[in-house]
Formats: structure tokens, sequence, C-alpha cells
């Protein structure tokens, strides 16, 4: 029975970014059956439709990126630049260099011009409103109910806009539910696991009662699964969604929520997605539990698979509550997960690619290489739509393109690009964060500086024989 296998299961499962393009490749990448193995993402060209600004605000901001104290004091150091510039002077600093290299525009008709030069590049955009929150940031029911129309908007633009077939877009789960309440349920679950009917039951309207759990948080509960159900009704059959994974001490109740959206909305297709982070040590079960539930339980399973990017706060945290490190001692690995994980999902695609799905979310060539390698060997369409690749906006271009783009047409991989937008001020938290997070991937990004640098230098070389 659903109850019984739910409840057996989920213990286990819950126990816890732009543009350019290659304009030639060599002669093996164009040949049938030598494309996968000759990805070897060393051509320059794929920068060659960036113009001269472009190029120079990639390399300004990449170099200053590569600056570890930089990037660590990067918030108190655009906070102290906000107080002295002054709101206007501050948007006027940034707009035209970090914020135009990490975000596509502020209102629709700017993000509709970066979105259609990624269209006309093979690129797929996959929007992310800029709204999270963690622990002592709950803003209360009014503001949760302004970041849901912010996602319904998201919605609507991912659809309305012919930039892509098969749309994405990201979603935070503590955008709408107060983080506080996915840690009192993640304490919760892994006492008495919930059953994901009784959620599903809740979205449906049915007023119920959430054990362990007392009035208020059982109403604020209430009203976060009807506004995560109102985006998932406005999405299904038009627009996939990932939701982000988060911090270990609330991805248990996250995953739960997740689960509850995929069985009522994905019983025709992977419309609601999960994320597994694979520097956990527990990534590969978590996601092989996921699998079998799906499996047992009929429905479609989508996956965005990622390394993951909360590693030095999650290491603090267990070294201060004297628990167990829950990410992977070293980078090696990580990558052994990753490429582990990865393989589990491949495999359980070549055998039902209508059931599952997955996102290779990775700026690590190797990962990638990988990845088209072992789908040619399982036979997996390129085009098919089950696997897809995605990397950050304003980042990893080089490889992007390598995949996405090719010379033939039909040749390329889906390759989405993950496209923050707003304000300069609302997606200022967004841009610290994810610096301070990704602070590795930006510190190793010394092969596209040098790709950018040799772009740069065979234009002025241009530049110079036109002027003789």
């Amino acid at each position: 029975m659903l109850c019984s296998s739910l409840r057996t299961s989920l213990p286990h499962l819950l126990s816890l970014r732009l543009l350019g393009t290659a304009t030639s490749r060599t002669a093996a990448v164009r040949q049938p059956g030598l494309l996968s193995a000759s990805l070897a993402f060393e051509d320059p060209s794929a920068f060659r439709v960036k113009s001269l600004a472009e190029l120079l605000r990639a390399l300004g901001v990449f170099h200053l990126c590569s600056f570890p104290l930089l990037v660590n004091n990067c918030g108190k150091l655009m906070a102290g630049a906000r107080t002295l510039l002054g709101r206007r002077g501050f948007s006027l600093l940034l707009r035209p260099t970090v914020y135009a290299q990490f975000v596509a525009g502020e209102n629709e008709r700017e993000i509709s011009q970066s979105m259609g030069k990624m269209s006309l590049l093979g690129l797929r955009p996959m929007l992310a409103v800029p709204i999270e929150e963690d622990l002592g940031e709950s803003t209360g029911e009014t503001r949760y109910d302004y970041n849901m129309e912010a996602m319904l908007e998201c919605v609507r633009m991912s659809h309305s806009n012919a930039w892509s077939k098969d749309p994405m877009m990201q979603l935070k789960i503590t955008a709408l539910l107060s983080p506080e309440l996915c840690v009192k349920l993640t304490t919760l679950i892994a006492r008495q696991p919930y059953d994901v009917s009784l959620l599903v039951r809740a979205m449906d309207g049915e007023r119920l009662t959430f054990p362990g759990l007392e009035e208020e948080d059982a109403a604020h509960f209430m009203c976060g699964l009807q506004r995560l159900n109102k985006i998932a009704e406005a999405s299904v059959n038009k627009v996939r969604v990932l939701v982000d994974a988060e911090y270990t001490y609330m991805n248990p109740a996250l995953t739960l929520v997740t689960m509850a959206l995929m069985k009522k909305f994905n019983k025709d297709g992977a419309w609601i997605w999960n994320t597994y982070q694979c520097y956990l040590k527990e990534s590969r079960s978590l996601l092989s539990e996921a699998l079998h539930l799906s499996q047992t339980e009929g429905f479609c399973l989508g996956v965005k698979l990622v390394r993951g990017a909360y590693m030095d706060k999650e290491r603090k945290l267990a070294e201060k509550e004297g628990r167990l490190d829950p990410i992977h001692p070293s980078w090696e690995e990580t990558n052994k997960s990753y490429n582990g994980c990865l393989d589990v999902m491949l495999e359980a695609i070549s055998q039902k690619p209508d059931r599952c799905r997955v996102i290779v979310a990775t700026h690590n060539e190797e990962s990638v290489r990988r990845a088209a390698n072992r789908m040619e060997e399982l036979g997996i369409d390129k085009d098919g739509g089950s696997v897809c690749f995605g990397q950050l906006l304003g980042m990893c271009d080089h490889v992007s393109l390598t995949l996405g783009e090719m010379n033939a047409p039909k040749e390329g991989y889906p390759v989405y690009k993950s496209v923050p937008y707003g304000s300069v001020d609302d997606t200022l938290p967004y841009l610290v964060r994810r610096a301070q997070e990704n602070r590795t991937v930006l510190q190793g990004i010394r092969k596209e500086r040098d790709l950018l640098r040799q772009e740069l230098r065979h234009r002025m070389r241009l530049r110079l024989r036109g002027g003789g």
C-alpha cells in the first residue's frame, strides 16, 4: 500500500550561470560518433560573438573573483560601497560590471533581450527569482505571498516567451515557507515520518492536523503548501520547476515537500524536480531511494545533480554541534560521488527515458565529458529530453557553447543557463551568496580567463592587420 511503502522508504530518503558561439570546430568534433569523445572545450572562438566590452568586462570580473579576500568579504565591501555612493551611485557602478555579467536584467524587456541572444546561440534559459531565506530572516505570510506572485510571474515569462522549448525555472522553498518551520519538520520526520499523501491532501485544500506541530506552525505550513500548489498548478505541462536543495538542517523537510509535489504533479511527466548535492556523503543513497520510491509509487522523477554550495557553513556547523562532517573529505571524493550519482541516473534513463530526467548541473569539464560519453554508450538520444546540461549565467560559456551550439543544428546537447533577474537591490544578496558559496568555482576559472585573453589577442591582431 501507498502509506506503508512511503513510510518505509522516506526515513532513508529524508535522513537528512553567457554569451558567445563556436563558429569553428575541429573535424573530429563534426564526425558522427566522435562528438562526445572530442569535447575538449579548448576553442576560444566560443567567445567570438562577444563584443569587446563584454570580453573586457568578463576578464575584469573573473580577475576580481580570483582573489579569496575579495570574495570572502564581498558582502561587506558592497554594503560599504552602497553607503558611500548612495543607492543610485552604487547601481551605476554595479550595473555595467558584476550585475551585467551574472544577471539577465531588471524588467521583462531587458530579460527578453538577454534570452533572445541565448536562444540564437542554442542555449536555453532557466529563470531564477533571487529570493531565499535562512534562519532568522523570516518575513511573515504577506511577504511569502508576494514571493509566490513573483514565482507565478516567473512561470508566465518562462512559458509565454519563445526563448526555447521545454522551459525551466528554479524555486527555493524557503521563499514560500519559513526556514524555522523547515527545521522543525526535519526534526519531527526524523522521529516519525510524515506520509506524503498527507501533504498532498493539504495541497488539495483539506484542513488537516500535522503531528507534532503547534497550531501556528501548522497554519503556516498549510499556507506554504497552498502557495507551492498554486505554482505547481500554473507550471505543469508548461514549465519544469527545479526545487533547490539548501542546508542539511532543513533538506529533509524540503525533500518531503518536493516529493509530495512530485506525487501530485509528476504522473505523466517530470514537471517538479528535486536537487541532489553530491558533496554530501549520503547523496548516492538518497538518490537511489528517490528512484525506488518514484518507481514503486508511479511518478516521474526529475533530478538536478549538483556538487553543492554550502560546504563551509555545513562543516562549521557540524564541528560546533559535535556531529560528523556531512561533506566528503576531499574534492576527489566529491567528484567520485558526482560521477557515481550521474551513472545511476543515466542507467535509469537508458531503461525508462520517459520516467526519469536529469540535468547535469556542473562547470566541471570532466563530468560533462563523462556524461556525454556515457550517453553515447547507453544509446541515450542527445536531444531526447531526458538528459540536459546546466551552468550559471556569465560563467563557463566555453563549455555551454561547445555543448549546445556545435555546427550542425541537431548535434548539440540541451544546455540551460541559470538566469537570475531583478533590480540591483533585489539581486545583490543573491550575488553575494553565490560568490561565497561558489568560491571554489570562481577561483578555478583560470582556463576561461585564458580563453577570453586568447580571443582578445586574436581581435587585436585582426585590428592591427586591418589598420595596416
